[in-house]
Order: C-alpha cells, then sequence, then structure tokens
C-alpha cells in the first residue's frame, strides 16, 4: 500500500515538473522580451533623436566659441569672452596635464568610442540612489567637447532628445579625430573661471607662467577647475580648490599615471602657492565701449538667468537701440549741453519701448572708467519722490474709487496715524480744497497722501504688483510719496499708462541664435494693470507738469510732442538740513513718457552725506534736462500722435478747461478726510459698495502706517499747533459736500454736469478764500 502511494506522489511530481520548468520558461522569455523591446524602442527614439543632430565641425570644435552680441539693427556690439584664449596645439600640451585630465573626467577615454556605457548605467543608477551624479555624470570627455561647442549648457537643455544627440555627436568625432586631436580641443576650450578659456590661458592668468612649465600640483589644479570654476577659484575658495586638487592627485594614482608618494608630495604643497598677484588683460568684450557698459551687464545677466554661458558661440539679438544709447552717454557725459555740477553727480536712466517692454537704452553712470561697474539705473536704494503719486495714490484713485480729474482733495492740516509728524509740502502753506489735476500737476503732498488713505494701502500694493513693483516690507502711507524703485522699474510702470493700462515686463534680449543653429525668441506677455480710462486720464492730468503755470516740471518740455510725465525730489532728514542750503535735496527723478518710449531718470550723488554733495533747486532740473534731450533725440523719426479719448471716459469743460470723468459716476465731491484717521469715500450712487470696501481699506492703510520711511523734498514735515482745529472744520466741509452729492440723476450726463456745477461753486468759494476753507492760499 505504502508503495502505491510512493509511486502515486511520484507520478504526481512528474506531472507537477514540467509545468513549472513551462511557466518559469515562460517567465524567461516574457522578461526577456520586455528588455528587447525596451532596447528596440531606446534604439529607435535614439535614431530618431540623432537623425535632427546639428552638423559639428572642425571650426566649432576648435574656434574659441565667442559669443557675439547684436544691437536691434543687428549690427555686432561686442564679442565674449575672445580676449582671453591662448590656442595650444597638442604637441605643446605638457602629457601630466593630458594625464590628469582624463583621470579625473574620463578614465576610459583612450578605450571608449565617444560614450561609454558603463558611465551611462552609472550614472542612472546614481539617478535612482539619489546621488549628484545626474544624466550629466554619464557624460565622457568627448560628450563634454561636443555639449561646449554646439549644445547651451543651460540645465533646462538637458534633455533626453539632447542627450541622446550629444551621445551621437560624440561617437562621430570620436570616429573622425585621433583621441590627442580630441583632448587638445578639450583643453582649449574649457573655461576656466575669471573670464578665461581653455587651460594655456588659465596658466597665464593663475600663474603667469606659460603652460609647459608648471608643476604636477598645478597641472592638478587646472585639470580640476572645469567641473566649477567658481567654486574651485584658488584666490576665493582655497579649502575647496585644494579638495579638488586632491582630487585629481588621487585619480591620477588609480590610473597609475602617478605614484602615491607623486601625489603626497603634491598634496603637501599649498593651494595658493606660486599664485600670480597681477594678471593680464582679462576684460570680457572686444567692443572696449564705455557707452553700452551698463546695458551689456544687463543682457549678460539676462542671458546667464536663461541659463547660457559666453563660451557657447551664441548669437544674442538684443533690443538695444544703439543710435539713443549714443545719444544718452554724451549727453550725460558732457557738459556742452547740460551743466553738471561735478564729475561725482551721477545718473540712473532708463528708456523702455511703450508697447512691448523692450529695454532700448540705458545708463548706469557717468564719468566712470570701471567696466562694468555699479548700474544706478537698476539700484533700488534710492527714493523715487513724488514720481510715486500716479503709481500708488492717483491711478488707483481712478482705478478703484473712480476719481475724475476734478475731484476735489484736501489740502489741509495732516498728521501721520500714531504720530507726532505733520505733513507739509515744499512751500510750507496749505491749499484748502484744491482738484486732483492741481494737486498732481502742482505736486503738492497732502491730498496725494489722503487720496492714498482713501484708496487703502491693500488695493494701492495691488495696483502697484500689476506694474512689477513690489518690496519686501508692506508698504505704508510715505510711500506714497517715495519708494525705493529704480528707473527700470519706473520706465516700465508709466509705459502702462502710456499705451492705455498693459505692463510689460522690461526685457533687453529678443533673440538667441545657438552654435548648432537652433533659435530662440522672447518676448513680454503684456498684462492688463488697469483699464483705459485710468491711464488716459492720469496722462492727461500728466501733461500738465510740463505745460501748467504751476506745472512741477517745465524744464522737461519738449516743443510740438505729446508727453507726459512726473518729477521726484527727496529731502534730507530733519536732523541733517542744517548741513545744507535751504532747499536741497538727495535724489532728484524725471519720469516722463510718449507713446513710443518711456523714460526714467534719476541724479544725484553715490554718497549724498559727504561735502557738497547735494543737489541745489537749481541742480534738481538737470533730470528734466537729461529726459529732454533724450526724448527729443529719440523721437524725431517717430510719430507724434496725441492719446485718444477711451468711449467709458466723458467729458465736461471747466474753468476754461477739459476735465475727465469716468462714464457711470457722479464725481467732484471733496473725498479726503482731514482727519487722518477717517477717509470717507466718493462714488456716485451706482457703487455704495465700492464706497464701503474703500473706508475698510482706509482704515487698514491707517493702521500699516508708521512714521517716516523716505523723506520727499516736497514734504518737510513740521509741528504745527493749530493743524487739529483746521483739519476739524475742514471735514466739516469734506461731509457737507459728500452729504449734497448722493442724489442720482436718471442720465449720467446730467447727473456730471450737476455734481460739475457744484464743484465749481466749490473751486470758485476756494479761490475767493472762503471763510469756512482754512489755510488756503492762492498761487
Amino acid at each position: 500500500m505504502s508503495d502505491n502511494n510512493q509511486e502515486s506522489r511520484m507520478t504526481r511530481n512528474r506531472v507537477k515538473g514540467p509545468k513549472h520548468r513551462h511557466l518559469l520558461r515562460k517567465i524567461i522569455l516574457s522578461i526577456v522580451a520586455f528588455f528587447v523591446a525596451i532596447i528596440a524602442l531606446g534604439s529607435g527614439l535614439f535614431f530618431y533623436y540623432a537623425s535632427s543632430a546639428p552638423e559639428i565641425t572642425y571650426n566649432a570644435l576648435s574656434s574659441d566659441n565667442s559669443t557675439k552680441i547684436y544691437d536691434a539693427n543687428g549690427k555686432v556690439i561686442s564679442r565674449l569672452g575672445i580676449q582671453n584664449r591662448e590656442y595650444v596645439k597638442s604637441k605643446d600640451i605638457p602629457s601630466q596635464l593630458k594625464e590628469a585630465v582624463v583621470s579625473i573626467e574620463d578614465r576610459r577615454f583612450y578605450k571608449e568610442g565617444g560614450v561609454d556605457p558603463l558611465r551611462i548605467v552609472g550614472a542612472a543608477f546614481g539617478n535612482l540612489t539619489g546621488s549628484s551624479l545626474g544624466l550629466q555624470g554619464g557624460s565622457t570627455l568627448t560628450q563634454q567637447l561636443v555639449k561646449l561647442s554646439v549644445f547651451s549648457t543651460a540645465a533646462s537643455e538637458q534633455t533626453l532628445k539632447r542627450k541622446a544627440q550629444e551621445a551621437y555627436l560624440a561617437m562621430k568625432v570620436n570616429r573622425q579625430y585621433s583621441k590627442d586631436k580630441i583632448l587638445e580641443f578639450y583643453i582649449n576650450k574649457v573655461y576656466m573661471g575669471n573670464n578665461v578659456y581653455g587651460m594655456q590661458t588659465a596658466a597665464e592668468y593663475y600663474y603667469n607662467k606659460p603652460l609647459k612649465k608648471l608643476s604636477l600640483a598645478e597641472y592638478a589644479l587646472l585639470a580640476g577647475m572645469p567641473q566649477s570654476p567658481t567654486n574651485y577659484n584658488p584666490y576665493l575658495y582655497p579649502k575647496y580648490a585644494k579638495e579638488r586638487r586632491d582630487q585629481v592627485l588621487q585619480a591620477m594614482v588609480r590610473n597609475k599615471e602617478i605614484s602615491q608618494s607623486e601625489a603626497d608630495k603634491a598634496k603637501a604643497i599649498s593651494v595658493k602657492r606660486g599664485l600670480a598677484k597681477t594678471h593680464h588683460n582679462t576684460d570680457v568684450t572686444s567692443v572696449n565701449e564705455k557707452y553700452i557698459d551698463s546695458y551689456l551687464k544687463q543682457t549678460l545677466q539676462e542671458l546667464k538667468a536663461k541659463g547660457y554661458n559666453t563660451s557657447s558661440g551664441l548669437k544674442v539679438y538684443t533690443n538695444l537701440n544703439l543710435s539713443n544709447q549714443k545719444y544718452l552717454y554724451k549727453i550725460a557725459n558732457s557738459n556742452s549741453t547740460i551743466n553738471f555740477p561735478s564729475n561725482d553727480f551721477q545718473v540712473g536712466a532708463t528708456m523702455v519701448n511703450s508697447n512691448n517692454g523692450k529695454v532700448v537704452a540705458m545708463l548706469g553712470s557717468r564719468k566712470s572708467n570701471i567696466s562694468f561697474g555699479l548700474n544706478r539705473a537698476v539700484q533700488t536704494d534710492r527714493s523715487s519722490g513724488s514720481t510715486m503719486k500716479p503709481l500708488m495714490d492717483y491711478g488707483p484713485a481712478i482705478e478703484y474709487l473712480h476719481y475724475p480729474t476734478y475731484q476735489m482733495v484736501q489740502d489741509t492740516p495732516f498728521t501721520y496715524p500714531g504720530t507726532n509728524t505733520k505733513l507739509m509740502d515744499f512751500d510750507d502753506r496749505y491749499e484748502g480744497n484744491i482738484t486732483m489735476r492741481r494737486a498732481l500737476v502742482e505736486s503738492r503732498n497732502i491730498p496725494a497722501i489722503r487720496t492714498l488713505q482713501d484708496v487703502g494701502i491693500d488695493r494701492a500694493t495691488e495696483f502697484l504688483k500689476g506694474l512689477g513693483i513690489t518690496q519686501k516690507s508692506a508698504f505704508n502711507l510715505q510711500n506714497g510719496i517715495g519708494a525705493y524703485i529704480s528707473s527700470e522699474q519706473e520706465a516700465a510702470a508709466y509705459a502702462a499708462f502710456a499705451n492705455g493700462g498693459t505692463y510689460y515686463k522690461p526685457y533687453y534680449i529678443n533673440k538667441i541664435v545657438e552654435a548648432n543653429g537652433d533659435v530662440h525668441k522672447y518676448s513680454s506677455q503684456g498684462k492688463k494693470a488697469m483699464s483705459s480710462a485710468t491711464a488716459f486720464m492720469i496722462t492727461d492730468m500728466l501733461k500738465g507738469v510740463m505745460t501748467d503755470a504751476n506745472g512741477s516740471g517745465p524744464s522737461a518740455k519738449i516743443d510740438g510732442l505729446y508727453e507726459a510725465g512726473k518729477t521726484g525730489t527727496t529731502q534730507y532728514p530733519d536732523n541733517y538740513l542744517s548741513s545744507v542750503p535751504s532747499m536741497s535735496s538727495m535724489d532728484s527723478w524725471f519720469t516722463g513718457y510718449t507713446k513710443n518710449y518711456s523714460m526714467s531718470v534719476w541724479t544725484g550723488y553715490d554718497k549724498p552725506f559727504e561735502a557738497n554733495h547735494y543737489i541745489t533747486e537749481q541742480q534738481s532740473t538737470i533730470a528734466q534736462e537729461l529726459y529732454k534731450y533724450t526724448m527729443a533725440y529719440a523721437s524725431q523719426n517717430k510719430p507724434n500722435v496725441d492719446w485718444t479719448k477711451p468711449d467709458d471716459v466723458g467729458s465736461v469743460t471747466k474753468d476754461g478747461k477739459t476735465e475727465y470723468y469716468v462714464v457711470g459716476y457722479s464725481n467732484g465731491v471733496v473725498n479726503n478726510s482731514s482727519s487722518s484717521t477717517s477717509s470717507s469715500t466718493v462714488v456716485n450712487s451706482n457703487s455704495s459698495s465700492s464706497s464701503r470696501s474703500s473706508s475698510k481699506d482706509s482704515s487698514n492703510s491707517t493702521n500699516n502706517s508708521s512714521g517716516s520711511s523716505s523723506s520727499d523734498v516736497e514734504q518737510h514735515p513740521k509741528d504745527n499747533d493749530d493743524s487739529s482745529k483746521s483739519s476739524d472744520s475742514s471735514s466739516s466741509s469734506s461731509s457737507s459736500s459728500s452729504s449734497s452729492s448722493s442724489s442720482s440723476q436718471t442720465n449720467d450726463q446730467q447727473q456730471n454736469n450737476n455734481a460739475n456745477q457744484n464743484q465749481n461753486q466749490d473751486q470758485n468759494n476756494n479761490d475767493n478764500n472762503n471763510q469756512n476753507q482754512t489755510n488756503a492760499n492762492n498761487n
């Protein structure tokens, strides 16, 4: 019985065995098929990508691969990276340097065929395990040469397609050239930091010696630098430079090029030993034209931000209008047209195309012999003064509160909430109830800050953000008459007024053509920052800055040209006023625009607290003059077109002037509360929700306001004990006016005309020194 059972079990095992083997065979075959499919798919994809790979030529491999910079008309204005490359032939490259390079970069260089499967597998494993090798870890020395010669090194370009093309071209180069020739190309191609290219030039720069006279330790240092030229700079980071040098020496030991004792002896040498104290010329530009310096500096920064380097044989087409650039430089560096007080007096200016954000001209300094020095056109550590008023105060007031150009605003005693700081104007006077147009044209401070209170800091901040203006700390009330922004930012922001309300981020590079022929075009995508009504009404008021009898910027006026603009000046702190003449300024600005260009100019001293580094009242017009002459020159062959009133803007005639309002809203009441903690809002009966939200925002603005930040020269805070009494009287007048304007008419135009009549009466009373309006003075 047991024998039968044993036989039965054996029979079942025999039956079961073949089935298991069959299943195992199917699994193995499936796995093999899967990998075969993956390999076939990968091969197909590889050859597909390889078929579109660019051509690689001897010139691309051997040339200095300098990058050319062009102006807007396609003229070469600079070539980058060409001075600091001295080509050295293979026979003149010391064998010890070749051994060092191969040992650290690609120890199987002489055996592999342009690509190294082992390195690729190792790099892939490194990716899976989270090491730092990445895709580039699988690159052979030949692949690195290909990348430097025909491809961008931008991280965004390290795609599967690019890696496949890189591998294909590396195999092609390996078939066409000897290993010694490939190594020669590489040693002459690599970037070595400090605007130096190639190891022969690096030997001269770092050691003031030709390549053949360096020591083993010095060869190891140079061989290790291409991986990270900045971090392995022996002058700046000797610790990291030594670590990298010693890694190269140890790699040479592993590759049996030197003995361990030779490596140890070289490691014992200080990495700073033999470093040159002076260097040969290392300028990166072949065109030594000072007038493009600041523009070129910003172009290179933008190029770097896009992930490119200047050793990849690029053609960079900029938005630079060379004619305008030359003129701006000339006018700022000569006293023949503008009388500059001294060579220390500085300028920062930016001109942009009003309709697309292209930076067409820029000046970062005057009377400077330093290449790529401080670019004052983009510095943000100087207050912009009253040029902020259209951006932070009146622009938002039209946009959110629908103020008309003849909106009544209060120029009455004002104390910053939560402080004892009294706000005053340049003339130490109060003008009482005046129109928004007059307040802006004459650049009066108190109406601007009261208007900002009504708008609210939150909404003003939102408006500024739409114009590309932000800051780390929260904006406060005082920023309404001065914020720390650059001429580049202001020119771009004012351009939105010029073009009808669209903001374009300023940019320098229009197109980049890589060495392999790939073309990358760039533009600024416009975003609507305000209504066309707001842009038009601000522009119409800003015309008066140059044309009105009491305008703050008559020196900027260009006869016959349709333009608009705003002045700005900043005052010294109270504790320094006794050290400078009366009416002196720290900074003086003018920002103006046409339908073609927007230009912002800052003038002042780098060190305004040094002796005689103040701006006199007369010198404060220099910014206006710089704008005037440059804008007049730039506008010569451009259409001279006035702005057209949008359909949603209505017009009325008031005191012989054409005034404007947003259709559908009643206007013309005194809105600015004379109390610094209150802010009733003017809107018509159709927009009560706007009134409620405005009151809330204004309360927030009061809480966010504190003390002083920047000081406007038109501000001049003083103690004034009777300010409260004056404010109470004005507040009563404001409340009465606001109440009388609350009734609505069935017809919008009729409603507007009635409001105009009320405002005419208010204005006439003001002009006649109405006793209810204290401290009002006529100009």
